[in-house]
């Protein structure tokens, strides 16, 4: 009895703590609000840019603003038609070329976009970087931080929720965070995304790229690139985190058909 009612209040517990991922209809576990979550990344977000040169009034630059901004206005779009625009309140888009040689970007929940001078060589054009900065924030919107932010609260701290976390244990609950998205040694994802999380991204990405105006097809060549650019050397922190491999760009064939539909319509 005790073991069958045991049973009975885990599964409620996760049943009123999931969300749904657009488009994919995935169940995620949701113990931590994306509005709790984008206060700790606001100030994570300008402590980096404190302590990091960012590049400003340069095409480089400007390409990454008016990359960002397409892409920005897309999700907006995409959320509307799903009916899901609440999904995005609070959130306060924010778009920096930052000057480091390491081939990354990423998107902190809140809609902060960072991306590094090192990966404009293999971008090599605004359509390259929609490429990136696509897959980014689709992480971001598809709630995937807030997702892992929630596991590991399971984990460590028994699936209290954030509020209750930060009340009661600040300190371990700020570390989680601080490992979560790197905070004090480099920004860029450390806890790596699951492969489904992944997968969602880059279908998610391909269609915010082609509601913006960008082609999905050049996905493949941008991610063929990042793999032949580490040829020789160790794992960037970007592939370390977003595999490319013979399964990623079989998945983008499959993915980039859906996509081409949002392109033609928009």
């Amino acid at each position: 009895m005790k073991r069958s009612m045991l049973l009975l209040l885990c599964s409620l517990f996760f049943i009123v703590s999931c969300e749904t991922v657009p488009i994919t209809g995935r169940s995620q576990l949701s113990l931590v609000s994306s509005q709790e979550l984008s206060t700790m990344s606001f100030q994570a977000y300008r402590d980096f840019l404190s302590k990091h040169p960012v590049v400003r009034n340069t095409p480089a630059a400007f390409m990454v603003q008016r990359a960002g901004g397409n892409i920005q206005r897309a999700v907006g779009l995409f959320f509307a038609r799903q009916q899901m625009s609440s999904r995005l309140s609070g959130y306060a888009w924010e778009f920096n070329l930052v000057q480091d040689k390491a081939k990354n970007a990423w998107c902190m929940p809140g809609g902060k976009v960072c991306v590094y001078t090192g990966i404009l060589p293999v971008t090599r054009d605004e359509s390259g970087l929609a490429v990136v900065m696509g897959h980014e924030i689709a992480h971001a919107v598809a709630n995937h931080s807030s997702e892992r932010m929630s596991q590991q609260l399971l984990v460590q701290m028994g699936g209290v929720a954030l509020s209750t976390a930060m009340a009661q244990s600040p300190g371990q609950t700020q570390g989680l965070f601080n490992e979560l998205f790197g905070v004090g040694s480099q920004v860029g994802i450390l806890l790596p995304y699951s492969r489904v999380q992944e997968s969602e991204a880059d279908r998610l990405g391909l269609i915010f790229m082609a509601m913006a105006g960008y082609d999905p097809r050049l996905a493949l060549g941008f991610w063929q690139r990042m793999a032949a650019s580490q040829q020789g050397q160790a794992p960037s922190e970007f592939l370390s985190t977003h595999p490319s491999d013979v399964t990623r760009i079989n998945n983008l064939k499959v993915y980039i058909p859906e996509a081409l539909k949002y392109y033609l319509k928009r």
